[in-house]
Formats: structure tokens, sequence, C-alpha cells
């Protein structure tokens, strides 16, 4: 279960993905379907102004998809984005 939820909780989408799947490709899907209700008259809102996401989205196609939007990501980087890069560079050990 993929869920875009508003700054207080309130779920905005809710999408079913397949059990095995990723949340990172999922994300276009769900910022698809992102329809945000006016208070008052007027076409629904589609992008927010930023989007708060977990070190799983945290990836360059998201990051880029959001500039590409003129929204604002509020996403940590990973500590170690790719831990094998010890073992590759021939240290021989995990970092």
């Amino acid at each position: 279960m993929h869920q875009l939820v508003d700054g207080h909780g309130r779920p905005l989408v809710v999408l079913l993905g397949p059990g095995q799947g990723g949340d990172s490709p999922m994300f276009p899907h769900l910022m698809a379907h992102l329809s945000i209700a006016r208070p008052g008259p007027g076409r629904p809102r589609t992008r927010p102004e930023r989007v708060r996401a977990d070190k799983a989205y945290s990836s360059r196609a998201i990051r880029r998809h959001l500039r590409e939007r003129r929204i604002i990501a509020v996403i940590p980087e990973p500590s170690d984005p790719n831990p094998r890069v010890a073992l590759v560079a021939g240290l021989g050990r995990w970092r």
C-alpha cells in the first residue's frame, strides 16, 4: 500500500501495488493521481508546494520529477548511497 498524505496525516492518494514492488517505482503514479480540492470554486490543485519522503524515495529520477514540476523535495539523502563501492574499489570488505 502506497499513500500520499497531507501535513496532518490525512490520506490524499492511496494506491495498491505489487507485494514485492519497491517504493520508488510507485511515486510517479501517486503524483499523477494527486488532486487537492480548493476551499472555493476552481479546479483542484495537482502540484503541492513541497513533498516530504523517507530515504526510500531518494533517487535521482524522483528528484528530477519533482524539479520538473517545480516542487520542493524534502527527502533525506542516504548516509551511504552505494555500500558496494568499497567492494568494487578493491578494498575487499564492506564499509
